[in-house]
């Protein structure tokens, strides 16, 4: 009997760019996006520093889930660790560490609140006339939610 291992990746981070899908030539939707992950520690002189790790993550199967990764949302993101290799335009091999997602929760907003609470997108449709609230009176994020069915017991912690 074969021995058991576990490849599985949790990841809580913010987008750094819109999700970008494309479609295979059997048409199936794949979208890829990089998530940044901050930590800080204090070194032996108390000095505080920050680091940020980028992650790239690939999504199978999810075309209408890609129109709500934009910059700076919010995602937990569960899913395994896969390392790829491709040929590029000059013939040299090139590998490819990577997260495909099993998994993907949108956390909130997309981190660029003002000091009131309303980002400068809401801002701007109010000028016009416009705004992103639902009929139903409630928040954006909390009609998403709503319409993937979820819930604040979903997230892990």
């Amino acid at each position: 009997m074969a021995e058991r291992s576990v490849n599985k990746a949790i990841l809580v981070g913010r987008l750094g760019g819109d999700a970008e899908t494309r479609y295979t030539q059997g048409g199936t939707p794949v979208s890829r996006f990089s998530l940044a992950m901050n930590r800080q520690w204090r070194d032996s002189e108390r000095q505080v520093h920050e680091e940020t790790d980028w992650i790239y993550v690939v999504l199978w199967k999810n075309e209408n889930l890609a129109a709500y990764l934009t910059k700076g949302a919010k995602l937990y993101v569960e899913g395994r660790i896969q390392t790829r290799s491709y040929d590029d335009n000059e013939g040299v091999k090139r590998y490819v560490t990577e997260v495909v997602a099993d998994n993907i929760v949108l956390l909130g907003g997309n981190g660029k609140a003002s000091e009131n609470g309303a980002n400068r997108e809401d801002k701007s449709r109010s000028r016009r006339g416009q705004s992103n609230k639902p009929a139903n009176g409630r928040g954006d994020i909390e009609f998403r939610r709503e319409q993937q069915g979820l819930q604040d017991d979903d997230v892990p912690f």
